[in-house]
């Protein structure tokens, strides 16, 4: 019992190292930093033809769509507010409002990827994979796949677009 007791430990590890790194990015594809780093300010609002969304609405989707998994995942006091698709997860505008609004989306994404990371880091086997009350099936676990998948899927479109744009030197 004690050898399988401490096969379930180790396994629970390396689930949640790999849910880590994968929410973290890299591996198989660029990091969420490669692709926001050095972004030219004078493209991050730029719609290119046939694209329907500009670098900077990508970027603040990102940081809606995960803040929302994030708060969704931790609402243990009840207080969470379902947000209407797609309206309320992509901003109308393609130009950042300022000059720093960049930078402070991409702190926020780091920010709030770290905080999902340390929810599933203190999250025993039970709470991985346990539906949430508030959900409709959701798991932990379900949650943390979904920030990576849907973080991976963005980054792809920001490579491109910096293809595109001409501005991807890596």
């Amino acid at each position: 019992m004690n050898e399988q007791s401490n096969a379930s430990k180790d396994l629970l590890s390396a689930l949640k190292c790999e849910l880590s790194a994968l929410i973290h990015g890299g591996g198989a594809h660029a990091k969420f930093e490669d692709a926001v780093g050095d972004f030219p300010s004078e493209f991050r609002g730029k719609v290119l033809g046939g694209l329907p969304y500009s670098a900077w609405q990508i970027l603040e989707h990102i940081r809606i769509a995960q803040h929302d998994m994030l708060t969704f995942s931790q609402n243990t006091d009840g207080k969470y507010k379902e947000m209407k698709w797609p309206d309320d997860y992509w901003p109308k505008v393609a130009e950042p409002p300022s000059e720093d609004a960049w930078e402070r989306s991409v702190k926020a994404v780091e920010q709030d990827r770290k905080s999902f990371e340390k929810l599933v880091q203190d999250a025993d086997a039970e709470e991985l994979v346990k539906p949430f009350a508030w959900g409709s099936g959701q798991t932990l676990l379900k949650e943390a796949l979904q920030v990576a998948d849907h973080i991976a899927y963005h980054v792809g479109e920001l490579i491109v677009l910096r293809r595109l744009l001409g501005v991807w030197e890596k």
